[in-house]
This record gives structure tokens, C-alpha cells and sequence, in this order.
């Protein structure tokens, strides 16, 4: 999923979160099983003013920390994973049906709630303070976030509605949306993608039931943090929910994939949160991250009213799994609009085989752009995301091709690589020309670099 961020996938509190309609708590779990109102794309933003930001029937007043583009502003609201037969809402479908049918409650209904159509503007708090994420964690910085201004953003994970639906009485739950980060640029990468979190909680009977002789067993205890487990939770409760969730996982990717599919699992230690693991398949001979997860930090379940549970949560990454499924070569391919891309993942059911037939092969033109560094405060994602902004998805990739100081003045400059390529038609020089000379003078103008043009 394009490198999930070492977040918890957990999180602690707001009252913004949800809208009223999220308000599950007391409703009976055959009633709540989906929620998928999504906002119309011709209503989602408009462009920013030079004092406020207007979004999904909302306004921002703008601050320093505003740094959302019109660029990114037109992509809210699209809701890719629920665009009928999009390759994005098959997967999405197909997880949903996976845990509805192998999930139920004791009355027979699905165990799990789905929600995918919860609002991607979210709080600072939402997004970082409910996730433990310290003050001045670098995940923070405004280089590799959306933020409309200090107190708002686009959410950079579904992690950032968790507190909210634990709080709701939720014990079980996926959790899909499109979410927003600044990054590379290349043909896994973009700035907007989707994401489906899952959560399950877990009483002391609920866990220990199946378990002989568990009657004794107990889900905490006052202990030391470890590289293995967090202080107030005894070991037999931590590897039975860890073990339940490579279960889970490995029955998930199994069944997307088929039986030929190897799983392997990568444990990761975040120092401001506990052990975790992230998820790494091999389908047609090559090991490829797909999700992140781990034993959810009990301060944060706590918070969210949930004091005698313990549970587990996991991220992962739509346009990863459909690349790997559908055989899709380039990220941009979902924004496609080209009927010949689209009408691929028409089908009678959800489990059909697709795989994904190339467009004609259109040829790239690179060009390459140089210029001295402004200072120390310079950042490559401020590049790459102005380089989106103007080339747009004509830009299939950017490469940091050399890096050279000079041996007297000690300025740094840096060369970097654009390939352009519209995966529809042929881009013609002038064309390329006309927004490469736009890239370099917005260089010099916005990022304060000295060109070698």
C-alpha cells in the first residue's frame, strides 16, 4: 500500500468525526452493517480564496500550515471505492464479502459494520493526538501532509475515524476511504489513495472461551512494556489476538488470491507505541507489502470506553491489492476515465478473473531540471508535489538523478529526472516543453531555488 506510515492503527478522540447518521450505538447489528453515503463529486470543493478553503459544504479559513492544492481539492469526493465495478470497489466488495460471510455474531448476522463513505477532512487530533503520535513526530511535518490549516487536514489514514467508532459501541469494523499524503512520484505512488482499516475487540470470555482450561486466563495484568507485548497485558491474551489476526489476514489474502499465495510476517517495534507487524505477500514471485497491523495500544482503547477489551487492527492498501490482482502496471490507471480501461472490470459478480489488458503503449518524453537549493528548510515532497500540481498525471515518474555540493560556496544542488507520459495518447514535445518551462519558473517563484536551466 505504498509503504504504510509506522502508525498504530489505532485512535483516540474528537467529537467531529462522524456524522449523525454514525451514531451506532444501541442499533441492532443487522441494521448497521454498511454506511456508504458518499459526497457528490460536483459539490466537494471549489477553489481556495486567499482566506478560505471551501470543501464538502464547508469552509476553512486558511493559515500558515494551509498547503492543499487545487489539484488535490478536485480528487475529494470522487470515491473511487464506490464507483460501481471500479477495480477499487470490486476489492472493496470483495473483503466486505468475505467478512460478512465467514464473520456472524451469535444471532447469525455479520459481526463486522462497514463504513465507507465517512468524510476525508478530519482533525490534527483525529489524524495524529488519537494515535499517540508524539508533538514532534516527523510524520507530522507539513512536507508529507494535506492540511487545510493547523486544526484540519485530509486524513493521511483511515486510522484517523477508529476512536470515534470504538466510542460508538463498535466491537468489529472495516473502516474505507480515500486518504491524502505527499510523496514520490512513480508508477506506485500518488497522492491520493484508498485505504480499508479493521478492527475487533475482544472481552476476557470472547477470547479465552475456546481455550481449555481458560477460565483462570486473564486479558491484563501490571506489568513492563517489552519488545514482545505492552505493560498492562499479559502474554497468553497478547499472541492469542495476534494469532487470531495472522489468522484473519491470512485467511483474507487467501481467498482474494488463491491457494498458491505465501504470506510472510515482518515485525516492527514502534518505540512510541508497542510491536506490531506488517504483512508482505508473494504472488508471481515477488514479496509485496500490503498492510500494516498489530495489537491495538490499550491507553487508546481505554479512552474510547472499551477499559475490559483488548483488540487488534489492520491497514490496507486498495490500489496495491488491485495491482496485484488485476495485473495493473501504473497507479494512475484507477483515476482513468478512458472507457477501454473502465468497461475491463465489467463483469456478472465480484469474483470474476480479470486481468487487466494494456492500453496501447504510448511512448514517454524525459526531461531533466536542475537548480541550486534554497537552505536547509528544502524539501523533495515540496518538488514532487508542485511538480503534480502543474503536470498533473502526465507525470509518470520523478528521479532524484544526482546530488552534488559545491567545494566552495557549499551550495547544494540538486538534478532531477521528469518522465512524461499520458496514458492515453501520445504527448507531443511542445506540449511537454510548455509545462516543463512552467515547472521550472514555479520552481524558482514557490520553492526559492537558483535554476540551471
Amino acid at each position: 500500500m505504498a509503504m504504510l506510515w509506522k502508525f498504530m492503527r489505532v485512535a483516540k478522540y474528537s467529537k467531529t468525526a462522524l456524522s449523525p447518521k454514525v451514531k451506532v450505538r444501541g442499533i441492532p447489528t443487522h441494521s448497521r452493517h454498511s454506511s456508504s453515503k458518499s459526497v457528490p463529486s460536483d459539490f466537494a470543493a471549489s477553489a481556495p480564496s486567499s482566506n478560505t478553503v471551501e470543501l464538502l459544504g464547508k469552509s476553512y479559513p486558511q493559515d500558515d500550515y494551509s498547503n492543499v492544492t487545487e489539484k488535490i481539492l478536485s480528487k475529494v469526493g470522487k470515491n473511487l471505492h464506490n464507483r460501481k465495478h471500479h477495480p477499487l470497489w470490486l476489492i472493496k466488495e470483495q473483503v466486505k464479502e468475505h467478512f460478512y460471510k465467514h464473520y456472524l455474531g451469535r444471532r447469525g448476522t455479520p459481526l463486522f459494520s462497514v463504513y465507507d463513505g465517512l468524510s476525508p477532512v478530519v482533525t490534527v487530533q483525529q489524524n495524529f493526538d488519537s494515535l499517540l503520535i508524539p508533538q514532534n513526530h516527523a510524520s507530522r511535518r507539513k512536507e508529507d501532509n494535506y492540511y487545510l490549516n493547523r486544526d484540519h487536514m485530509l486524513r493521511a489514514h483511515t486510522s484517523a475515524h477508529q476512536w470515534d467508532l470504538i466510542h460508538s459501541g463498535l466491537d468489529a469494523f472495516l473502516a474505507v476511504g480515500d486518504v491524502y499524503r505527499r510523496d514520490t512520484i512513480d508508477s506506485t505512488h500518488y497522492p491520493v489513495f484508498h485505504q480499508m482499516e479493521g478492527v475487533r475487540l475482544f472481552s476476557c470470555h470472547e477470547l479465552f472461551s475456546s481455550i481449555k482450561d481458560g477460565e483462570g486466563l486473564q486479558l491484563f495484568e501490571q506489568g513492563h512494556r517489552t519488545a514482545h507485548k505492552q505493560e498492562c497485558h499479559t502474554m497468553e491474551a497478547v499472541r492469542l489476538v495476534e494469532f487470531n489476526l495472522k489468522q484473519v489476514l491470512t485467511k483474507l489474502m487467501t481467498h482474494i488470491f488463491g491457494d498458491g499465495l505465501q504470506v510472510r510476517w515482518v515485525d516492527c517495534y514502534f518505540p512510541f507505541t508497542h510491536p506490531s507487524f506488517e504483512m508482505e505477500i508473494n504472488f508471481q514471485g515477488e514479496w509485496m507489502e500490503v498492510l500494516g497491523c498489530g495489537v491495538m495500544e490499550q491507553q487508546l482503547v481505554n479512552s474510547a470506553g472499551a477499559q475490559d477489551k483488548i483488540g487488534w487492527a489492520f491497514g490496507l492498501g486498495l490500489e496495491r491489492l488491485a495491482m496485484i490482482l488485476y495485473d495493473i502496471p501504473d497507479i494512475r490507471l484507477f483515476w482513468s476515465e478512458d472507457e477501454r480501461f473502465l468497461k475491463q472490470f465489467i463483469g456478472p459478480h465480484i469474483w470474476q478473473k480479470i486481468k487487466f489488458q494494456p492500453l496501447s503503449r504510448y511512448p514517454p518524453l524525459i526531461n531533466d531540471i536542475s537548480f541550486w537549493l534554497p537552505s536547509e528548510t528544502y524539501s523533495q515532497n515540496d518538488f514532487y508535489d508542485l511538480v503534480r500540481t502543474i503536470g498533473g498525471d502526465l507525470i509518470e515518474k520523478v528521479v532524484l538523478l544526482d546530488e552534488f555540493a559545491h567545494p566552495k560556496t557549499k551550495k547544494v544542488s540538486h538534478c532531477y529526472r521528469i518522465v512524461y507520459r499520458h496514458p492515453e495518447r501520445t504527448l507531443t514535445q511542445d506540449e511537454v516543453h510548455c509545462i516543463h518551462q512552467a515547472i521550472e519558473e514555479s520552481a524558482v517563484r514557490e520553492l526559492g531555488v537558483e535554476g540551471r536551466f
